[in-house]
């Protein structure tokens, strides 16, 4: 396991409810007018896989919480082309996507400002396109405040509970016929 952490930054106690999210400005727009309603949001989660195996995972500052790199698909963009974003974004890690793996919602997430979203996830299977690439695992963003490679069996214990529901949608769609995984 190598993890990088930004030095200045403390993962906030897990029982507070995030108070950082951060949004894509059309996503601001919308909350100017509609306040904190719900939200219907594409999103993207990401499993990235080295050479090794490993996994990279960010602890995320919203939660403190060991979690999958994720993100929000902006209006017009390919969601394959976001996952590649967003990884690149948070981890500095250039990644091509290979499988579009699993197709889920998220239940109802309430943020500390009361803010309120569902997101439609499309989870991505990609690896890093090199060796070099890999190894420039970094914090890329505020959103997260260590970005870390994992060995499958050695997941830390603080990991997202969404995070494992998304891994098990993984071993579901690797385990199968290679055809996305629905859940119901």
């Amino acid at each position: 396991m190598r993890i990088l952490a930004r030095a200045a930054r403390r993962a906030p106690p897990r029982e507070r409810l995030p108070s950082f999210h951060a949004h894509p400005p059309y996503v601001a727009g919308l909350r100017e007018r509609i306040g904190t309603d719900l939200l219907w949001l594409p999103g993207v989660t990401v499993v990235v896989r080295d050479d090794a195996g490993l996994l990279l995972l960010a602890r995320r500052a919203d939660s403190g919480l060991w979690a999958l790199i994720s993100g929000i698909v902006d209006p017009g963009e390919e969601p394959a082309v976001a996952a590649v974003r967003e990884v690149a974004e948070e981890t500095g890690v250039d990644v091509v996507v290979d499988a579009l793996a699993a197709v889920s919602t998220t239940p109802e997430t309430v943020y500390a400002n009361g803010d309120r979203s569902v997101y439609l996830d499309l989870l991505f299977r990609a690896r890093p396109v090199s060796p070099e690439s890999a190894a420039a695992a970094r914090v890329g963003d505020d959103e997260n405040l260590a970005v870390g490679w994992f060995a499958p069996g050695s997941l830390p214990d603080d990991l997202q509970p969404s995070t494992r529901a998304r891994l098990a949608l993984l071993d579901a769609f690797e385990a199968g016929s290679g055809a996305a995984v629905f859940s119901a």
